[in-house]
């Protein structure tokens, strides 16, 4: 009877002690945003390119349980030559992380109407280097191409260059914005 004993004791040890050992097995699932965390908050830098000297704000944030990240930005252009008036671009986009692909893919929507679709195509071993291509770009001719890419220079500060080449040339920077976190 005593040994009955034994095995039952040493048997209910296993079982309450099993679920145990598989939960402490179990791997931890990878944030995949981690590497854009970096920017999630407000911004407010300066730039300078084709449309000429602007003054940013820009703002990240997770939205819809944390499945999409908007990217909101306004610059406002001061007057110049070309353009006497000034102007002011906003753009609002959405990253998101296509599971089927692998892929983050960047929408942005521009205040002129153009609709850029982009796929993050390098990611610096370092994760301070964001670069992404565009895949579509919506009421423009066919056959543009644009690059955005995001480089982080410390823990308060990033790059944003944007690149643009009209059908059969090459990528050229169009603009090149410095921000940095409010």
């Amino acid at each position: 009877m005593c040994r009955v004993n034994q095995i039952i004791t040493k048997t209910l040890f296993l079982i309450l002690l099993l679920p145990g050992i598989l939960f402490g097995q179990e791997e931890k699932k990878e944030d995949i945003w981690e590497p854009f965390k970096f920017f999630v908050g407000s911004w407010r830098g300066t730039g300078e390119g084709k449309p000429g000297k602007s003054k940013l704000e820009a703002e990240f944030k997770f939205i819809f349980n944390g499945k999409f990240l908007q990217v909101k930005g306004k610059a406002v252009f001061e007057p110049q030559e070309k353009n006497k008036k000034g102007e002011v671009h906003e753009d609002l986009g959405f990253i998101s992380y296509d599971s089927n692909r692998g892929k983050f893919v960047l929408r942005q929507f521009h205040v002129e109407g153009f609709v850029n679709q982009y796929v993050l195509d390098t990611l610096s071993s370092d994760g301070k280097t964001f670069v992404f291509l565009s895949e579509s770009i919506e009421n423009i001719p066919a056959g543009w191409k644009a690059k955005v890419t995001y480089k982080i220079l410390n823990e308060d500060e990033f790059l944003l260059v944007f690149e643009l080449a009209a059908p059969g040339k090459d990528l050229e920077c169009y603009s090149q914005n410095h921000l940095k976190r409010k």
